[in-house]
């Protein structure tokens, strides 16, 4: 880090306010929010944009934030740079200084690190003008399931913010800091949700269990004929997960009462819109067969989330560049193994090309660190200086900035 950090004039700059940055993003981490909540934080990020002298746009999809530069000179092509900046439903328990303050919430993702990045950028990029063109930095709100990204699509995002591309940028504390890893193509999965509600008539599973109609029976088979999916009817070069999350039925209190009623919940991941498919018809067929089988009845819902996170071809041969420029080239994995975890990024990516990159965060000794989602998983300031610069180079990239 510290080599790259003089070899690269932007990463040398940061790092001259990089204690700032540090500090703002502590702030933020000990004052996390949930999606759709983020009022502190959409504040402060205007207030800093606006002391930076950058336009500001609040309220986008409700609590996005969007900070507009213009460059000095003649251009017409606009791009957009995108972070998070909610938190998770988790209890930290990391000890920090700057610990959450908020009972069972926490930057558990580096949400605060990927919004403070982002902010660093545009410190740059305020005082670094010279560019052919637009810059649209955009701070989403609830990333985590609660629909942020497409809030600020039916907000008209794209259209009041016009860009020719859009990238987004994600810690990842399992490789080492500073390196970069992404990849063409699907990079994150698709999550979507399934709910099976079997119903029977229930009875006596003492007495008179002959005379019931069992569902306990019913789930026991549709459970394990679901692994029958993925391992039967998905091609064996195409990838999906299907796990089952709960299954809620009877009463502990009466152990001898067959119950009447039986709801299971899972989640189905995927990478493609025919696997997609398949996934959904197949949990319904299941489901109803079974159920047949034994004289009950099956209701099923299946709720589609996120689609997968699809990175383009060109955007990600801009991205790969800019982050071989700061890192080198073996610090760059850009054939990065799919994630089944998903990102309404991907939403972005529907609407217009480009690229999700994952920047390494990992301390460890072999350069990995507590993971995101945990409850000891804290943002890695050191790599903020290098998460600035990749903005920055991206800028220069698609518009041409100077260097000095």
């Amino acid at each position: 880090m510290e080599t790259d950090r003089m070899q690269n004039p932007v990463v040398e700059g940061v790092a001259t306010f990089a204690d700032e940055l540090a500090a703002i993003r502590r702030d933020i981490h000990a004052h996390p929010e949930m999606g759709m909540e983020e009022h502190r934080t959409s504040a402060l990020v205007a207030a800093k944009l606006r002391e930076w002298g950058v336009d500001v746009t609040e309220g986008v999809g409700k609590l996005g934030v969007v900070g507009t530069i213009k460059g000095t000179r003649p251009g017409q092509r606009a791009i957009g740079l995108r972070a998070d900046m909610d938190a998770l439903q988790i209890a930290e328990q990391t000890g920090k200084p700057w610990a959450s303050t908020t009972p069972g919430v926490m930057h558990a993702c580096g949400h605060d690190g990927h919004t403070t990045m982002l902010l660093g950028a545009a410190r740059w990029l305020s005082r670094h003008r010279d560019f052919a063109g637009t810059v649209h930095l955009i701070f989403q709100p609830a990333e985590e399931g609660r629909g942020g990204a497409k809030a600020m699509l039916e907000d008209g995002l794209f259209e009041r913010f016009p860009c020719d591309a859009i990238y987004g940028l994600h810690n990842k504390p399992t490789i080492p800091a500073g390196h970069f890893a992404t990849r063409k193509g699907p990079t994150l999965a698709a999550a979507d949700r399934f709910s099976v509600t079997f119903r029977g008539t229930g009875g006596h599973g003492g007495s008179t269990p002959h005379l019931a109609t069992d569902i306990t029976i019913v789930q026991a088979h549709f459970v394990l004929a679901l692994q029958t999916i993925v391992g039967r009817n998905v091609p064996a070069l195409d990838s999906a997960v299907l796990s089952v999350g709960s299954i809620n039925g009877g009463s502990a209190l009466s152990p001898n009462v067959m119950p009447a009623e039986l709801v299971i919940t899972g989640t189905s991941r995927s990478y493609s819109p025919r696997i997609r498919d398949l996934l959904e018809r197949r949990i319904g067929e299941l489901a109803q067969g079974f159920a047949a089988a034994h004289g009950c009845t099956a209701e099923v819902e299946y709720r589609r989330g996120v689609p997968a996170t699809v990175n383009h071809a060109e955007q990600t041969d801009v991205a790969a560049a800019v982050a071989t420029g700061l890192a080198g080239a073996a610090n760059v994995n850009l054939n990065l193994t799919p994630v089944t975890g998903a990102e309404d990024f991907s939403l972005m990516l529907e609407a217009r090309p480009g690229n999700f990159m994952f920047i390494g965060g990992g301390t460890g000794p072999e350069g990995s660190s507590a993971n995101l989602h945990t409850p000891h998983f804290d943002f890695n300031d050191e790599i903020i200086p290098l998460g600035v610069a990749y903005w920055v180079g991206l800028v220069e990239h698609e518009l041409g900035l100077q260097k000095d």
